[in-house]
């Protein structure tokens, strides 16, 4: 019996992080189709509370039917106060300083859509330490500009890397998606990766010099 058709994977974000993210577990979007949604924070909402709310929503605003439907939402957070995008290179500056020399949560919350409608959810919790940052190492990060469209104004898969004296929980959460998390949605969905089930492992090392 011919294997069915695998169904339309949407994208609800352009996020080049998320894309390479999944590329890395076989998986590639049909479509990107990014949400347009109010990511502000209701009164009194937790940082998990909104990571989860916001992928929910994104999820449901980009969603077809027929189709499987992937949205991530991205949450840094001191505490329960929430660092979003920088508005401008001061925010950001705040923001590290905030950063520096203490640990804070990046929360980073998925939800799957199925092409039946059912939806899926997951939230992926880890803890970062920064390094206390020189005014020059503040100074130069900002100049480069890394900070701009990123949640608590750093990006750990670039420069801001150096500052990082620990990290619990899930590197590929802090990055934008939570890889284990993901492919654990996916799976119970039974949605097919491109070229089969699963992706092929890669081949073993040789042995000869």
């Amino acid at each position: 019996m011919a294997a069915q058709p695998r169904a339309t994977l949407i994208l609800a974000s352009a996020s080049p992080r998320r894309l390479a993210l999944l590329a890395q577990i076989g998986i590639t979007p049909d479509r990107i189709a990014p949400a347009d949604i109010n990511e502000a924070p209701r009164r009194d909402e937790s940082p998990a509370n909104l990571a989860t709310r916001l992928a929910r929503e994104k999820a449901i605003a980009s969603a077809e039917p027929g189709c499987f439907t992937l949205a991530a939402d991205t949450v840094v957070a001191v505490g329960r106060r929430i660092l979003g995008k920088p508005a401008d290179a001061a925010e950001a500056e705040r923001f590290l300083t905030l950063l520096s020399g203490r640990r804070h949560h990046v929360l980073t919350a998925i939800t799957l859509i199925a092409p039946d409608g059912a939806a899926s959810h997951r939230l992926s919790n880890s803890s970062v330490v920064f390094n206390r940052l020189s005014a020059q190492e503040m100074s130069a990060y900002l100049a480069i500009g890394e900070w701009v469209g990123k949640a608590g104004g750093y990006a750990i898969q670039g420069f801001a890397a150096a500052f990082i004296r620990q990290i619990s929980g899930s590197y590929s959460g802090v990055v934008g998606l939570p890889l284990f998390e993901t492919s654990q949605l996916f799976k119970g969905r039974k949605y097919r990766r491109i070229g089969g089930d699963e992706p092929s492992p890669p081949n073993p090392p040789s042995l000869q010099e």
